[in-house]
Order: structure tokens, then C-alpha cells, then sequence
């Protein structure tokens, strides 16, 4: 058969591409896979975020407690169950934060306790941290709180001694501003600890401690649940004031 005749000054027709066939991948466990499966979705939940979607209504309360101790913003965020991915429970827990009352604000922090930093610096440092400290609660009546997720070890110390003095200069309400963000991002770094346990009872992710459930009607003054006693301390003999503070009867 003759070549097809070409009209004489008309481009050259190019010539069709080559095509290749590729084997489908083979497995070693015997079954053939793309040769370019998809990586496992950064969207995928971690353990203990799939724990909290599915765990009854009382254990996750109880956990996200131990998150923070609003008991506001412990029903809503377990009201919002399910949480798909991570994001969308830190985006759930700034909005709740956000939304929280003056009173929620007071409740959460009613429940925090001064948290020992590592034993870092000498005596003189930690001997200021302890007077910083106990000015800062006579002045605002609740534990300082301050994010140090970011902080290496080494820093936690000079941080907290420099935050500690720069907000004791601070009115009440711009205190209580600095105060909400910071135990913001404290909650999400907590939360953080939580979706990655593998038991959501677990001592290890915990920050807070709260004494049993008080029956209805023994809420004190400022319509808080009454928070557990400073670590470290025996609260034999202590006295809860109502207002943050726990002292001992006789001593001012």
C-alpha cells in the first residue's frame, strides 16, 4: 500500500506519541496497589479526640474539666460533639472561652492552682517567685496563670517572674483581660495533651483538681464551685473564704 499523498508547501504531519502500559504495583502482601496511595489525612482524628467524640456524657465532662473549670464551657464544648479533627475543638474552645461570662471567667479561675515550675535558679529567685505570687492573689483573689506551653524549661522561671511583676501593676479589669487570654490558650494547650491520650482518664494530661461535686445549694458566694486547696498543702484545718482563697483559721 502506497504512503498517503501530501499536498505540496503543507507541514508534515507529526507523528503520534509513543504509549507505555504499566504493571499494576505489586504488594508483598498480595494485593495490587496504586503505585501512589494516598499518605494517611492530616484530617484524621487522633486517639484520644475519637475517645472524647464517643465517651458517655458524664466522662467527657469530666475530662474537658480537667481542661478548664468553667462549667459553662465544659457543657457547650460537650454538647458540640462530635469534633472531626483537632482544629475544629481548639476552634470550638476559643469560641467558648470567648463567650464565657465575668462569672464563668471567676469559676475557671477559682479552680486553677499555682502550678511549681521546674527547680531552676537559685533560692533568691524562687524566694521573689513566692512573694510575687502571694501579692498577686491578695490583689486579685485567684491563682496567676500563665501560658508556658511555648517556654522552654530553662526560661519558665525569669517568664513567670517578669510576667508576675509587670501584671501586678495592672487595675482589676485589664487584669482580668490578660488573665481570660492567657488561660485561653492554657485550655488549648490542655486540650491539646487530652486528644492525644490514649485513656481520657488519665491522671498524666491533668492540670486542675476539684474536690467532689458540692450537692446543689452549696455554692459559695460568688456562685463558684469551691476549689481544691493549693497543691503540696493539707487542707486540714484550712478554710475555704469564698472568694479564691483558702486560709487557716487564726491567721490572717
Amino acid at each position: 500500500m502506497s504512503a498517503p499523498r501530501r499536498t505540496p508547501g503543507a507541514p508534515a504531519r507529526p507523528a503520534a506519541p509513543p504509549t507505555f502500559t504499566c504493571a499494576p504495583y505489586a504488594s508483598p502482601y498480595g494485593r495490587p496497589t496504586s503505585p501512589r496511595s494516598p499518605p494517611l489525612s492530616s484530617d484524621t482524628p487522633p486517639e484520644g479526640l475519637v475517645l472524647l467524640n464517643h465517651a458517655p456524657t458524664v466522662v467527657a465532662e469530666a475530662a474537658l474539666r480537667s481542661c478548664c473549670g468553667s462549667r459553662r464551657w465544659v457543657r457547650r464544648m460537650t454538647a458540640h460533639r462530635p469534633y472531626p479533627t483537632l482544629e475544629t475543638l481548639l476552634a470550638a474552645a476559643d469560641e467558648a472561652a470567648y463567650d464565657l461570662t465575668p462569672a464563668d471567667l471567676a469559676e475557671a479561675l477559682a479552680a486553677e492552682v499555682t502550678t511549681a515550675l521546674a527547680d531552676r535558679g537559685n533560692l533568691v529567685a524562687h524566694t521573689a517567685l513566692r512573694a510575687a505570687h502571694a501579692a498577686y492573689e491578695a490583689k486579685f483573689q485567684h491563682a496567676f496563670v500563665i501560658d508556658l506551653s511555648a517556654a522552654e524549661p530553662a526560661e519558665a522561671l525569669d517568664l513567670t517572674l517578669v510576667s508576675l511583676r509587670q501584671r501586678l501593676g495592672h487595675e482589676k479589669d485589664e487584669e482580668t483581660v490578660v488573665a481570660a487570654e492567657q488561660l485561653r490558650r492554657i485550655c488549648r494547650a490542655r486540650l491539646r495533651r487530652l486528644a492525644a491520650a490514649a485513656d481520657l482518664t488519665a491522671e498524666g494530661h491533668r492540670d486542675l483538681r476539684f474536690p467532689p461535686d458540692p450537692a446543689p445549694g452549696s455554692l459559695d458566694s460568688a456562685g463558684s464551685l469551691t476549689p481544691a486547696p493549693p497543691r503540696g498543702t493539707e487542707p486540714t484545718g484550712r478554710r475555704y473564704d469564698g472568694r479564691g482563697r483558702w486560709t487557716v483559721p487564726g491567721r490572717a
